[in-house]
């Protein structure tokens, strides 16, 4: 029975041994269809894309002096219209503070002429109105005197010449 197991065992050793070496030829086949595969997609690589690749890196060679040349310009125009812009705003600022000085002048100078205005209006009134019409109101009672007086007389003359006529 030694023998029996031994040589069993044998066969299910060299079973497993024909087995790992199937599986073995097996992964060899298709690594080397892999390995095919991969070296036709390098060789791909190699004709496609690193041309395109070197075609971009002398692009960014050559066009490097200019983008740098590009925001140097860039960096300084800013600089400049940021300056510009602050002597503007200051312009405006002064300008507008002044204009606003200008209009309280003017304003204030209105507002003296017109108070000027009442003044002489009220000044006007009191010396010239006033009195011209005190005299005006004066000339006028004596003018309605002076016709009351004449006109008595008239009524009188005439009443006296009708009382003479009745008394005939």
């Amino acid at each position: 029975m030694d023998n029996t197991l031994l040589t069993i065992f044998i066969a299910v050793t060299a079973a497993a041994v024909l087995l790992q070496l199937g599986i073995l030829i097996g992964m060899y086949v298709a690594l080397r269809k892999t390995s095919a595969k991969v070296e036709s997609l390098a060789e791909e690589v190699k004709t496609k894309v690193l041309p395109t690749a070197e075609l971009a890196h002398s692009l960014l060679t050559e066009l490097r002096p200019k983008i740098e040349t590009l925001v140097d310009n860039v960096s300084v125009s800013t600089t400049v219209l940021r300056t510009q812009l602050e002597r503007i705003d200051a312009t405006l600022t002064d300008i507008v503070d002044r204009t606003r000085l200008q209009v309280i002048r003017a304003d204030e100078f209105v507002t003296g002429t017109m108070d000027k205005i009442e003044e002489t209006r009220d000044a006007v009134q009191r010396t010239v109105v006033s009195p011209v019409r005190q005299i005006s109101g004066l000339m006028h009672g004596l003018t309605v005197g002076v016709e009351a007086f004449f006109s008595r007389r008239r009524t009188r003359n005439s009443v006296s010449s009708q009382q003479d006529e009745m008394f005939i």
